[in-house]
């Protein structure tokens, strides 16, 4: 698909369109659709759970200090909603930075009538993200290796690199990846530039301990640090409730290309 230009994308206000905070949700009554209310309060249930803490303490940490941005979009399959989640990543990653190292952007689509299998899921997840690479209003950036084999690979968008998780509802026994519907968190590479050295080692521990006590499920193995010989960033980004790894990068692979 060809890429839209910038100027072509329509600027949405944080407030009244795309982008949400918790204050706007909790305080403010933000206009977002009934369900949506709904999936954020079973999303807030987990990360402030005391029984079962979260395994994900920045996400946590986050949620606290309401530097989480969320959207809300009715079908995933849908181009017009695809390109509003293009519009609100772009207006994202414009003002990410503002936020705080601990900020992320939640994606939430409207639950569905019959439940998918976790690999329709999954499908539907690279799908997502191979749509807003062709609508990416940005060149790929120029210090981030293209290929998905390579270390250093991230996803980019709007020429950030960014993380990205998905939890769906078809997740049993890894909770960590589980939720009351289809999601993706958007977490830029930014947020993880401080996370160096002994730090950054205590941060990772602590989130590998609780996720051996959250998830009823190992930790899976692609679990790994950037940039290392052996780590495989979109490995990471869709892990189904076993340990096992799909054997080529989906981003790429269920299209047929080698870009």
């Amino acid at each position: 698909m060809e890429r839209v230009s910038t100027d072509k994308l329509q600027h949405h206000d944080t407030h009244n369109k795309n982008l949400f905070r918790r204050n706007d949700i909790e305080q403010q009554g933000a206009n977002i659709p009934e369900w949506g209310r709904d999936v954020y309060d079973a999303l807030k249930h987990d990360l402030l759970s005391e029984e079962s803490p979260f395994p994900c303490v920045f996400g946590v940490e986050g949620f606290k200090k309401d530097l989480l941005c969320y959207s809300f979009f009715e079908d995933a399959y849908n181009e017009h909603d695809l390109l509003n989640l293009r519009d609100a990543l772009v207006e994202y990653t414009r003002m990410f930075r503002e936020l705080g190292r601990n900020t992320s952007f939640v994606a939430f689509f409207k639950p569905s009538e019959e439940e998918l299998a976790m690999e329709e899921y999954q499908s539907l997840f690279w799908s997502v993200l191979r749509f807003l690479n062709a609508h990416d209003p940005q060149a790929w950036p120029a210090d981030i290796p293209q290929d998905t084999e390579d270390p250093l690979w991230e996803f980019c968008f709007n020429g950030e690199p960014i993380f990205v998780v998905c939890n769906t509802p078809a997740h049993e026994k890894r909770k960590s990846r589980s939720a009351k519907t289809f999601l993706m968190t958007f977490q830029p590479r930014w947020v993880f530039e401080e996370l160096h050295g002994e730090k950054g080692e205590k941060g990772r521990a602590l989130v590998r301990q609780r996720l051996a006590k959250y998830d009823e499920v190992e930790v899976h193995p692609a679990m790994g640090v950037y940039g290392s010989e052996a780590n495989r960033e979109w490995k990471q980004y869709f892990i189904t409730d076993e340990n096992t790894s799909p054997s080529k990068c989906p981003f790429h692979a269920l299209f047929g290309d080698k870009k």
